[in-house]
């Protein structure tokens, strides 16, 4: 096994390495020739550098248990999760050279299942290749740079799926399917929209939405506006009281329930007024007077705005916890309206991506939001983060 390449690293193996475990030709090919990637943002394949090709029969501690299809295929990597550590381990077919992914149930292998991820170790290499350049606006997708709006977003969704079709095609050739896996299927579809809103330079905020962006989605007079009656003294950020009083905000009374009916208090004010429910001053954050609350979210997490500063913050009543939530309203109407957007691919697809596979339906999302506004990322992390956190929770049903 060696490291080879100047510019782009791979990993690649000798026929030695191959010799028990891969008798399908074309892989063989791959891996003693071009390789797999050494560095990637969506994909590891560091178990080849440590532990060379094993089985998942080797990695488990009861083979007996694993289906005869599983027990044989080999262990290559791992997906990484937005965090960047390796989540859902990537396995390879030596007969066929398809690759899958499964989650080790070290307890219960008898549980453990595969999902597609590619037919061929090249496609998965394009596959994973063309969504990097998405993300970073570059290679085939470059002339995307400084593009942003629906029409962006549609047309480099398609460019994407385009790319993942004629991985699939090349699996049909030899045999396999032609239907893309969800994990890249929800790649073409959803992480696009993050080419829907650029950078804040008219707004003065993190980001510019399109014209009646909100409206389109969530229904003409939908997002509720505010009046400047409805603002406290303390809202001073010129940009933020001109978003909520020309954009607005979304609700649906689920997920986000504004407070409209009233002038808009602070988070002092609120406890002052309604039944504070056992939270004493002495509980309340520092700024408290500063701090104005616009509604509140699931599960008694109070929506706030700093007032001076335009940051959007998550108050936990249940633990008395402040913590970042958005950089400003900008990127909290983003993020309702990439919510809306997601269920409505969703439904569109009945339902596929989050049956088929939640977990990588999150990830995606998070990746989105994160690409847009960094809260809660490893560029500017939190303890625990709101949208991750409800991304993630399956039970929660918000996907």
């Amino acid at each position: 096994m060696s490291t080879t390449g100047a510019v782009t690293t791979a990993i690649t193996l000798t026929e030695q390495d191959l010799d028990l475990y891969i008798t399908h030709a074309p892989t063989r090919d791959w891996l003693t020739g071009p390789g797999l990637p050494d560095v990637s943002d969506l994909l590891t394949f560091e178990a080849l550098r440590t532990d060379g090709l094993r089985t998942v029969a080797d990695s488990t501690g009861d083979p007996g248990a694993l289906t005869a299809g599983l027990r044989d295929r080999l262990v290559i990597g791992g997906l990484l999760t937005p965090e960047g550590t390796e989540g859902e381990s990537v396995l390879l077919d030596g007969a066929t050279g398809a690759v899958t992914t499964t989650f080790f149930l070290h307890d219960r292998p008898d549980l453990m299942s595969t999902r597609p991820l590619a037919p061929s170790l090249r496609a998965l290499v394009a596959c994973a290749a063309a969504t990097e350049e998405l993300a970073e606006l570059r290679g085939q997708f470059a002339a995307y740079a400084g593009r942003h709006g629906t029409e962006a977003a549609a047309q480099a969704s398609r460019q994407l799926l385009a790319v993942f079709e004629e991985a699939a095609a090349d699996g049909a050739a030899a045999g396999g399917g032609v239907a893309v896996p969800p994990y890249w299927k929800m790649a073409a579809l959803i992480r696009p929209l993050a080419l829907v809103a650029g950078p804040g330079t008219r707004s003065g905020l993190a980001l510019d939405l399109p014209p009646r962006l909100l409206d389109r989605e969530f229904g003409p007079g939908r997002p509720a506006c505010f009046e400047d009656v409805d603002f406290p003294a303390s809202l001073t950020h010129e940009p933020t009281r001109r978003f909520l009083r020309e954009t607005g905000l979304p609700e649906d009374g689920t997920l986000l329930t504004l407070d409209t009916d009233v002038r808009l208090p602070t988070l002092a004010e609120y406890y002052a007024d309604e039944d504070a429910g056992g939270v004493r001053p002495a509980d309340l954050p520092p700024r408290a007077a500063q701090l104005i609350r616009l509604g509140h979210l699931v599960d008694d997490h109070s929506l706030l705005v700093d007032g001076a500063t335009g940051e959007i913050l998550d108050w936990s009543e249940g633990d008395g916890v402040l913590r970042p939530l958005n950089t400003d309203v900008s990127t909290l109407a983003f993020t309702l309206w990439l919510l809306r957007r997601e269920r409505a691919i969703d439904r569109e697809l009945d339902h596929e991506l989050t049956t088929e596979a939640y977990d990588q339906l999150a990830a995606t999302m998070i990746r989105v939001l994160r690409s847009v506004d960094p809260t809660g990322s490893a560029v500017q992390p939190v303890d625990w983060h709101y949208w991750t956190h409800l991304f993630q929770d399956e039970t929660a049903g918000i996907l």
